[in-house]
């Protein structure tokens, strides 16, 4: 059967060891908006600042959504696994046919350096896998930032794709990997 889905009852949050996935929501305005604003956090990423009272219409959206619908993004927090406060954030979109999910990312940068992204994201993939019927998770970074290269490559996703492209008027190289379904994980 092909759930085009995460199923309704996903365990939210969920513990991975020094860090828990959870719902955005709408009490994380202030630490959302302290990592979101920094420009350097965000020179690769697809998001850009938002205004106070946008952030809160975001997050509320976040913590009421449904989880994955094809063609619309889904937002996890990336807490601290102690006090449960926001320190970056996980998004998934899955696509159109539901037979893949991209994956995108952001941690603060007090938190950077000690494996809390590494440790969220691949929950997040396992936590696609376990929910949906995606054959596939993809994740683009630009070339230029080698951290995200490496994190991608630590939780096992391939390189398999390079491109050419132009992102906020300025030409780089956008690199896509791939992680497929573990075998015998039904979907």
């Amino acid at each position: 059967m092909n759930r085009p889905s995460l199923r309704p009852s996903v365990p939210l949050p969920r513990l991975a060891g020094q860090v828990t996935l959870r719902r955005l929501a709408p009490e994380d305005l202030a630490a959302f908006q302290a990592y979101r604003r920094d420009p350097e956090l965000g020179r690769y990423q697809g998001w850009t600042p938002m205004p106070d009272a946008e952030a809160q219409v975001f997050l509320a959206q976040m913590h009421a959504a449904g989880p994955l619908h094809p063609g619309a993004w889904f937002q996890l927090g990336i807490a601290d696994g102690q006090s449960l406060q926001l320190i970056g954030d996980i998004g998934l979109l899955l696509s159109a046919d539901g037979s893949s999910v991209e994956i995108g990312y952001t941690l603060a940068r007090s938190a950077q350096g000690r494996g809390l992204a590494t440790l969220a994201v691949r929950e997040a993939v396992a936590l696609v896998f376990e929910c949906s019927a995606a054959s596939q998770v993809l994740a683009t970074t630009d070339a230029r930032n080698r951290a995200s290269m490496r994190l991608l490559e630590r939780i096992g996703m391939h390189r398999v794709e390079d491109r050419n492209t132009l992102f906020r008027g300025e030409p780089c190289v956008e690199i896509t990997y791939a992680i497929a379904r573990p075998l015998g994980l039904g979907g």
